[in-house]
């Protein structure tokens, strides 16, 4: 949150002029309204069979996870928006920390396993990613690689590591590695990689095109994108590695759907929300975006680990990463940019 909260103290208009809005359906109509942090290319087929399916027009605002979840809380009861869809749970567990979102019925709650939803109802998870470590194989052995994320702060990994300081994914890494390691110890980690030459990218996707093409040996990324550019091309030289079990590196965290308090159509937005969570849904998940499907029953892409095979830490739970604020002057404070 740390670019949400720099960018709404410079100015709000700017960003609302910066996230794009767009349309299924047709005309101004009664149209159900998304807000989405995820990415047209991926879930725009997803939005269109929805409205078609249920002749529900849709306008959708795509951007940045954070800078919208910025913009409801500015436009607070007056925002246009009767869905949230966020990258990752940090943003919305903020919006649901300010009282922004209405409760979910517990049919819907009950389709995901426990961790993946709000305790308190508010928000559920959708899709699901792994944190991981994409290295190429052509510059880093296997037996070189790290067993913890806090070994990327050794001098061997000077100037060989990449991160996205700005994706909320990222960021609620870090806010995961504040709950479970301590302030003092996040704090220490982010500095010493600052110290040791870390790189930083704008995306996971230009992280992994970056060591890819030999840019960058390795980088902390989320488990799909590198999926998605073997499935393009299987030649590349890059691929994933999980830390040792339990490692906050191998965090697992869901995109996250809810429903704005302030919508006057909760029916056709809790509808929607619904529709995410169908066999359907959750299959195009799996096979075109190469996520974990997190309703029962639907399995993972081939060639991706079982959901139930990944070693998370335990004790995190993904509706405790609102505290957003703090963990952007965690980063901002380190000299992370």
């Amino acid at each position: 949150m740390r670019r949400a909260i720099a960018v709404g103290l410079l100015g709000l208009a700017g960003l609302v002029g910066a996230l794009a809005l767009s349309g299924c359906g047709g005309g101004d109509r009664d149209a159900l309204t998304i807000y989405t942090g995820r990415t047209e290319s991926l879930v725009g087929p997803l939005l269109e069979r929805f409205s078609e399916e249920n002749d529900v027009a849709i306008d959708v605002r795509y951007g940045d996870t954070n800078d919208l979840a910025l913009l409801i809380a500015t436009e607070g009861d007056r925002s246009p928006a009767d869905v949230y869809w966020g990258q990752s749970p940090g943003a919305t567990a903020y919006l649901a920390g300010r009282d922004l979102l209405a409760p979910l019925p517990a049919a819907t709650l009950e389709k995901v396993a426990p961790g993946f939803e709000d305790r308190d109802g508010r928000w559920v998870g959708v899709s699901g990613r792994e944190r991981t470590l994409v290295y190429n194989r052509d510059a880093v052995a296997e037996g070189d690689l790290p067993q913890s994320v806090f070994d990327l702060t050794s001098p061997r990994f000077r100037d060989r590591v990449a991160v996205a300081p700005s994706n909320g994914s990222f960021q609620d890494f870090i806010t995961a590695m504040r709950t479970l390691e301590g302030e003092e110890a996040t704090a220490d980690w982010l500095r010493a990689m600052v110290e040791n030459g870390v790189r930083t990218y704008a995306n996971n996707n230009a992280i992994v095109e970056a060591v890819g093409r030999g840019e960058v040996d390795m980088g902390l990324v989320n488990h799909y994108y590198n999926y998605r550019f073997l499935a393009e091309d299987p030649s590349l030289p890059s691929r994933n590695h999980q830390f040792a079990d339990g490692d906050i590196g191998n965090l697992v965290i869901p995109s996250s759907a809810s429903v704005l308090a302030s919508s006057d159509d909760q029916e056709t937005a809790q509808r929607f929300i619904d529709f995410l969570l169908t066999a359907e849904s959750q299959t195009y998940f799996a096979e075109e975006t190469f996520e974990y499907p997190l309703a029962d029953g639907v399995p993972p892409a081939d060639g991706v680990p079982p959901l139930s095979s990944l070693k998370p830490p335990a004790g995190e739970r993904a509706d405790e990463l609102g505290d957003i604020e703090q963990t952007g002057k965690l980063i901002a404070e380190s000299g992370l940019n």
